[in-house]
Protein backbone atom coordinates (compact mmCIF):
# COMPACT_ATOMS: atom_id res chain seq x y z
CA UNK A 1 0.00 0.00 0.00
CA UNK A 2 1.45 3.29 -1.04
CA UNK A 3 1.73 6.28 1.25
CA UNK A 4 -1.40 7.99 -0.10
CA UNK A 5 -3.60 4.99 0.54
CA UNK A 6 -2.27 4.67 4.08
CA UNK A 7 -3.45 8.24 4.77
CA UNK A 8 -6.92 7.83 3.17
CA UNK A 9 -7.85 4.72 5.16
CA UNK A 10 -7.89 6.42 8.59
CA UNK A 11 -9.73 9.40 7.18
CA UNK A 12 -12.37 7.12 5.71
CA UNK A 13 -12.82 5.28 8.99
CA UNK A 14 -13.20 8.57 10.89
CA UNK A 15 -15.91 9.78 8.51
CA UNK A 16 -17.77 6.48 8.82
CA UNK A 17 -17.71 6.61 12.61
CA UNK A 18 -19.08 10.17 12.63
CA UNK A 19 -21.86 9.16 10.21
CA UNK A 20 -22.85 6.18 12.35
CA UNK A 21 -22.88 8.32 15.50
CA UNK A 22 -25.05 10.92 13.78
CA UNK A 23 -27.66 8.30 12.87
CA UNK A 24 -28.40 7.45 16.49
CA UNK A 25 -31.76 8.81 17.75
CA UNK A 26 -31.40 11.62 20.29
CA UNK A 27 -32.79 10.76 23.74
CA UNK A 28 -35.35 13.32 25.13
CA UNK A 29 -34.31 15.33 28.15
CA UNK A 30 -36.02 14.23 31.42
CA UNK A 31 -39.03 16.43 32.35
CA UNK A 32 -39.32 18.10 35.75
CA UNK A 33 -42.05 16.60 38.01
CA UNK A 34 -45.26 18.68 38.32
CA UNK A 35 -45.46 20.91 41.40
CA UNK A 36 -47.41 19.48 44.34
CA UNK A 37 -51.03 20.72 44.71
CA UNK A 38 -51.50 23.73 46.96
CA UNK A 39 -53.26 22.74 50.19
CA UNK A 40 -56.33 24.79 51.16
CA UNK A 41 -55.81 27.05 54.16
CA UNK A 42 -57.59 25.91 57.31
CA UNK A 43 -60.14 28.39 58.74
CA UNK A 44 -59.60 30.26 62.01
CA UNK A 45 -62.29 31.40 64.44
CA UNK A 46 -62.53 33.77 67.41
CA UNK A 47 -65.59 34.51 69.58
CA UNK A 48 -65.87 36.77 72.63
CA UNK A 49 -68.73 37.83 74.90
CA UNK A 50 -68.77 41.14 76.78
CA UNK A 51 -69.52 40.99 79.67
CA UNK A 52 -69.28 37.32 80.61
CA UNK A 53 -71.29 37.61 83.85
CA UNK A 54 -74.64 39.45 83.91
CA UNK A 55 -77.90 39.63 85.82
CA UNK A 56 -81.15 38.41 84.28
CA UNK A 57 -82.42 40.95 81.75
CA UNK A 58 -79.01 42.48 80.98
CA UNK A 59 -77.52 42.50 77.49
CA UNK A 60 -74.34 40.88 76.15
CA UNK A 61 -72.34 41.85 73.06
CA UNK A 62 -71.02 38.92 71.00
CA UNK A 63 -68.04 39.68 68.73
CA UNK A 64 -66.50 37.23 66.30
CA UNK A 65 -63.93 37.06 63.51
CA UNK A 66 -63.02 34.22 61.14
CA UNK A 67 -60.64 33.72 58.21
CA UNK A 68 -60.73 31.42 55.16
CA UNK A 69 -64.29 30.27 55.93
CA UNK A 70 -67.15 29.89 53.46
CA UNK A 71 -69.88 29.41 56.07
CA UNK A 72 -70.07 30.60 59.68
CA UNK A 73 -72.82 29.83 62.20
CA UNK A 74 -73.47 30.34 65.92
CA UNK A 75 -75.65 27.91 67.85
CA UNK A 76 -78.96 29.50 68.77
CA UNK A 77 -78.44 32.36 66.30
CA UNK A 78 -77.88 30.67 62.92
CA UNK A 79 -75.75 31.68 59.97
CA UNK A 80 -73.75 34.86 60.46
CA UNK A 81 -71.20 36.86 58.41
CA UNK A 82 -67.50 35.97 58.58
CA UNK A 83 -67.07 38.69 61.21
CA UNK A 84 -69.47 40.88 63.15
CA UNK A 85 -71.09 41.99 66.39
CA UNK A 86 -74.51 41.06 67.80
CA UNK A 87 -76.32 42.02 71.00
CA UNK A 88 -78.15 39.22 72.82
CA UNK A 89 -80.16 39.01 76.04
CA UNK A 90 -79.77 35.50 77.45
CA UNK A 91 -82.28 34.53 80.12
CA UNK A 92 -80.10 31.70 81.45
CA UNK A 93 -76.39 30.84 81.52
CA UNK A 94 -75.41 30.01 77.95
CA UNK A 95 -72.36 28.83 76.01
CA UNK A 96 -72.35 30.38 72.54
CA UNK A 97 -70.61 28.06 70.05
CA UNK A 98 -69.33 29.28 66.68
CA UNK A 99 -68.36 26.95 63.81
CA UNK A 100 -66.47 28.17 60.71
CA UNK A 101 -66.21 25.84 57.71
CA UNK A 102 -64.09 26.23 54.58
CA UNK A 103 -62.22 24.27 51.92
CA UNK A 104 -59.38 23.68 54.38
CA UNK A 105 -61.57 22.17 57.09
CA UNK A 106 -63.38 23.70 60.05
CA UNK A 107 -62.66 25.66 63.21
CA UNK A 108 -64.79 26.50 66.23
CA UNK A 109 -64.80 28.88 69.17
CA UNK A 110 -66.96 29.25 72.29
CA UNK A 111 -67.89 32.01 74.71
CA UNK A 112 -69.61 31.36 78.06
CA UNK A 113 -72.07 33.85 79.58
CA UNK A 114 -73.19 33.33 83.17
CA UNK A 115 -76.60 34.77 84.04
CA UNK A 116 -77.20 35.40 87.72
CA UNK A 117 -80.80 35.21 88.89
CA UNK A 118 -82.18 38.48 90.24
CA UNK A 119 -82.49 38.70 94.00
CA UNK A 120 -85.71 37.38 95.37
CA UNK A 121 -88.38 40.01 95.88
CA UNK A 122 -89.00 40.38 99.60
CA UNK A 123 -92.54 41.53 100.31
CA UNK A 124 -93.56 42.34 103.86
CA UNK A 125 -96.30 40.02 104.99
CA UNK A 126 -99.84 41.31 105.45
CA UNK A 127 -99.07 44.68 103.82
CA UNK A 128 -99.83 44.03 100.14
CA UNK A 129 -102.60 42.19 98.37
CA UNK A 130 -101.75 39.67 95.66
CA UNK A 131 -102.77 42.17 92.97
CA UNK A 132 -100.72 44.96 94.55
CA UNK A 133 -97.70 42.66 94.70
CA UNK A 134 -98.26 41.77 91.04
CA UNK A 135 -98.37 45.43 90.00
CA UNK A 136 -95.23 46.15 92.00
CA UNK A 137 -93.23 43.44 90.23
CA UNK A 138 -94.72 43.05 86.74
CA UNK A 139 -94.41 45.95 84.30
CA UNK A 140 -95.87 46.75 80.89
CA UNK A 141 -93.72 46.94 77.76
CA UNK A 142 -93.82 49.48 74.94
CA UNK A 143 -93.51 49.25 71.16
CA UNK A 144 -92.31 51.46 68.33
CA UNK A 145 -94.80 52.87 65.81
CA UNK A 146 -96.49 50.35 63.49
CA UNK A 147 -94.49 47.33 64.69
CA UNK A 148 -94.75 44.48 67.15
CA UNK A 149 -91.01 43.77 67.42
CA UNK A 150 -89.92 43.50 71.07
CA UNK A 151 -87.38 46.25 71.72
CA UNK A 152 -84.20 45.75 73.78
CA UNK A 153 -85.62 47.66 76.75
CA UNK A 154 -88.80 45.58 76.55
CA UNK A 155 -86.75 42.36 76.55
CA UNK A 156 -85.16 43.41 79.83
CA UNK A 157 -88.58 44.22 81.32
CA UNK A 158 -90.07 40.91 80.20
CA UNK A 159 -87.12 39.00 81.67
CA UNK A 160 -87.85 40.54 85.07
CA UNK A 161 -91.59 39.91 84.63
CA UNK A 162 -90.88 36.28 83.82
CA UNK A 163 -88.63 35.92 86.87
CA UNK A 164 -91.47 37.02 89.14
CA UNK A 165 -94.04 34.80 87.40
CA UNK A 166 -91.79 31.74 87.52
CA UNK A 167 -91.32 32.23 91.28
CA UNK A 168 -95.12 32.58 91.69
CA UNK A 169 -96.48 29.59 89.74
CA UNK A 170 -100.09 30.13 90.85
CA UNK A 171 -100.32 33.61 89.34
CA UNK A 172 -101.90 33.91 85.90
CA UNK A 173 -101.55 36.92 83.61
CA UNK A 174 -103.54 38.67 80.90
CA UNK A 175 -101.55 40.46 78.18
CA UNK A 176 -103.44 43.23 76.38
CA UNK A 177 -102.24 44.55 73.02
CA UNK A 178 -102.72 48.34 72.67
CA UNK A 179 -102.16 50.79 69.77
CA UNK A 180 -102.20 54.55 69.28
CA UNK A 181 -105.05 56.32 67.50
CA UNK A 182 -103.56 56.25 64.00
CA UNK A 183 -104.88 53.66 61.53
CA UNK A 184 -108.20 51.86 61.16
CA UNK A 185 -109.89 49.86 63.89
CA UNK A 186 -109.37 46.61 62.00
CA UNK A 187 -105.68 47.25 61.42
CA UNK A 188 -105.02 48.19 65.03
CA UNK A 189 -106.90 45.16 66.37
CA UNK A 190 -104.57 42.93 64.33
CA UNK A 191 -101.50 44.91 65.41
CA UNK A 192 -102.58 44.76 69.06
CA UNK A 193 -102.98 40.99 68.79
CA UNK A 194 -99.47 40.65 67.37
CA UNK A 195 -98.06 42.79 70.17
CA UNK A 196 -99.76 40.71 72.85
CA UNK A 197 -98.56 37.48 71.19
CA UNK A 198 -94.98 38.81 71.00
CA UNK A 199 -94.99 39.53 74.74
CA UNK A 200 -96.47 36.12 75.48
CA UNK A 201 -93.83 34.33 73.38
CA UNK A 202 -91.05 36.12 75.29
CA UNK A 203 -92.51 35.03 78.65
CA UNK A 204 -92.95 31.44 77.47
CA UNK A 205 -89.35 31.38 76.22
CA UNK A 206 -88.25 32.58 79.67
CA UNK A 207 -90.02 29.66 81.38
CA UNK A 208 -93.61 30.77 82.05
CA UNK A 209 -96.14 28.08 81.18
CA UNK A 210 -98.31 29.04 78.21
CA UNK A 211 -101.41 27.84 80.10
CA UNK A 212 -100.91 30.70 82.59
CA UNK A 213 -101.08 33.42 79.92
CA UNK A 214 -104.14 34.83 78.17
CA UNK A 215 -103.90 37.42 75.39
CA UNK A 216 -106.43 39.97 74.12
CA UNK A 217 -106.22 42.84 71.63
CA UNK A 218 -107.79 46.21 72.45
CA UNK A 219 -106.46 47.96 69.34
CA UNK A 220 -106.90 51.70 69.84
CA UNK A 221 -110.15 51.42 71.81
CA UNK A 222 -108.68 51.78 75.33
CA UNK A 223 -106.03 54.52 75.19
CA UNK A 224 -103.98 55.40 78.26
CA UNK A 225 -103.48 58.95 76.97
CA UNK A 226 -105.81 61.03 74.76
CA UNK A 227 -103.50 63.75 73.38
CA UNK A 228 -102.31 63.62 69.77
CA UNK A 229 -98.59 63.85 70.58
CA UNK A 230 -95.73 61.39 70.19
CA UNK A 231 -95.30 61.19 73.98
CA UNK A 232 -98.96 60.24 74.33
CA UNK A 233 -98.92 57.83 71.38
CA UNK A 234 -95.92 56.04 72.90
CA UNK A 235 -97.90 55.44 76.11
CA UNK A 236 -100.67 53.83 74.04
CA UNK A 237 -98.35 51.49 72.06
CA UNK A 238 -97.92 48.82 74.71
CA UNK A 239 -98.31 45.30 75.89
CA UNK A 240 -100.17 45.64 79.19
CA UNK A 241 -99.77 42.88 81.79
CA UNK A 242 -102.47 42.45 84.40
CA UNK A 243 -103.26 39.75 86.90
CA UNK A 244 -105.80 37.23 85.61
CA UNK A 245 -108.42 36.64 88.29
Amino acid sequence: MNRRNRILVPVFLLVALVAVAGCKKKQPLPQAPPPPPVAAVAPTAQLTATPTVISAGDQVQLSWRTTDATTVSIDGIGDVPSSGVKTVTPTASTTYHLVARGEGGSADASARVTVNAPPAVVVPTNTMSAEEEFKANVQDIFFDYDTYDVRADAQSTLAKDASYLVSHPNVKVVIGGYCDERGSNEYNLALGQNRADAAKNALVTAGVATTRIRVVSYGKEKPFCSESTEECWQQNRRGGLTMDR
